[in-house]
């Protein structure tokens, strides 16, 4: 009877031990966690799906090797929780402070402490090794003025220029990845955003917001688009290899430009609104007459063209790659011809795509017009231009963020603080919308904005700069307000 006893007993410990495995096996292990949370129903999106499991996977990936890491240095579950309960004010409190300073070029350099390499570990962009991201994050700090990730909170409290009441309006009739969304030129109240099934939307943000015309023609994704300076025209490019120039009172396309390769991005000459600047697939930069759809002049470059901006003379064009590279290239404004004046390489050590090219006339940093740029793999750099020097390029200050799977856009922020900050917004692929100071040494992050659904793609400001509006991978636009207007620094 013992022996029944024993043996039952001995069972029930076995079947107790084999559950407790299959559990732990589940908690340890990414993929299984990442697919529990995520299923996929017979109706899902399958990319939808595989991004967010993909997401999961490296957050669930991250905390398994922070976990590991606690446990093979003799710490507990109690110490591991106050770790990542820490306070803000923790790593000043536990390791003597070392200032940083700034380098010859601007950039602030990290102190490489065995703890801030921790920290930095945390990233779900981290490598499956702890080592391998402890030797990748110092590479970085070496490298880049600021490094930071996506999903993290601000650590201290949001600039008062950068704080939101909440959601002016919601457009999301849009069914496709809204690719690119902008605010009319000089103007508060117009809005458009270009999307994946070729569609132009263009709305009212006015009380009542509303759709005013939806401009249907290309029959691919339409990669980028731009107001004429009296916002009546709208000029679109797409991968359907075509440009379209839209009536939009009248809602109709009043003029088709065939090419040969996809048109990646598109810009009006800001004072000469008869040229019409078009980066494509095909490594070209070319300018066609707006009136009659003729070439007028093109140059080659080493790469397909993404990304592009004007300067605010219409002078020079400043043209991203496929490759890290920017061109600088003057424009004659009365014949529109084009001719290459310089080349800055991009300090990333990978060959990445730029998504954000975008000027601006004054910095309170450089006291003059700048440069920012972002690439798929998380550079966001800031560089200062002289127009003196045939647009010659120098970077000031950088970021590294997580890189992207999508092409999502970067943008300046208006200059409302006293401070000698440069701000940008930015979306995520967590879903939401981040603030960062660029010259700041950490703690980069200063705002965060969350309420949508899916990664967030573009972002841009109105011409009042009370509304910032932002899109996402679902087809969901947000129009967010600003809690009060600061005074413009002089």
């Amino acid at each position: 009877m013992e022996d029944q006893k024993n043996e039952q007993c001995s069972s029930e410990i076995d079947d107790h031990e084999e559950n407790r495995k299959k559990k732990k096996d589940v908690t340890e292990d990414p993929e299984t966690f990442s697919c529990l949370l995520q299923p996929c129903p017979a109706d899902s999106d399958p990319n939808y799906i595989g991004i967010r499991r993909l997401l999961l996977f490296r957050k669930a990936q991250s905390g398994v090797l922070r976990r590991k890491d606690w446990r093979c240095n003799g710490k507990g579950y109690a110490a591991y929780r106050s770790f990542i309960n820490r306070p803000d004010n923790w790593l000043n409190s536990q390791i003597p402070s070392r200032t940083s300073t700034p380098g010859t070029s601007g950039r602030w350099i990290s102190s490489p402490s065995q703890l801030s390499l921790a920290l930095e570990a945390e990233s779900w962009a981290g490598s499956r090794d702890i080592r391998e991201s402890q030797s990748q994050t110092l590479s970085h700090a070496v490298s880049f003025g600021a490094s930071s990730t996506d999903f993290e909170h601000p650590r201290r409290k949001a600039e008062p220029a950068y704080s939101f009441v909440g959601m002016h309006c919601i457009f999301d009739e849009c069914k496709s990845m809204v690719t690119v969304i902008k605010f009319g030129h000089m103007s508060s109240d117009i809005l458009a955003y270009g999307a994946t099934d070729g569609t132009i939307t263009v709305c009212t943000v006015s009380e009542p917001p509303s759709i005013m015309k939806k401009l249907s023609g290309h029959s691919k994704d339409v990669t980028d688009f731009d107001f004429s300076l009296n916002n009546q025209y709208i000029a679109s490019s797409s991968l359907d290899k075509t440009v379209r120039v839209w009536d939009i009172p009248n809602g109709l396309c009043i003029r088709v430009i065939y090419g040969v390769a996809s048109q990646l991005c598109i810009r009006f000459h800001p004072v000469n609104n008869n040229f019409l600047t078009i980066g494509n697939a095909n490594r070209e930069v070319s300018v066609f007459n707006f009136s009659t759809g003729r070439l007028i002049s093109k140059i080659v470059v080493d790469s397909e063209v993404p990304a592009l901006d004007y300067d605010h003379t219409g002078q020079f064009i400043f043209c991203g790659d496929a490759q890290g590279s920017i061109y600088s290239v003057k424009v004659n404004s009365h014949q529109g011809t084009l001719s290459r004046t310089h080349r800055t390489r991009s300090i990333s050590k990978q060959k990445s795509e730029f998504t954000t090219i975008q000027y601006r006339t004054f910095s309170l940093m450089t006291q003059g017009p700048v440069l920012l740029s972002l690439t798929r793999d998380g550079t966001l750099s800031f560089f200062s231009v002289s127009l003196e020097l045939q647009g010659y390029l120098t970077l000031r200050c950088s970021l590294k963020l997580a890189p992207r799977l999508h092409s999502i856009r970067a943008s300046f922020c208006p200059l409302l603080s006293l401070e000698k900050g440069e701000y940008i917004v930015i979306g995520s692929e967590d879903a939401a919308v981040y603030f960062y100071d660029l010259t700041r040494p950490k703690n980069t992050c200063v705002n965060k904005l969350q309420g949508h659904g899916y990664p967030v793609i573009a972002v841009a400001w109105n011409h009042g700069e009370n509304l910032l509006a932002s899109s996402d991978f679902g087809g969901t636009v947000i129009v967010w307000k600003r809690e009060n207007k600061a005074k413009k620094v002089n």
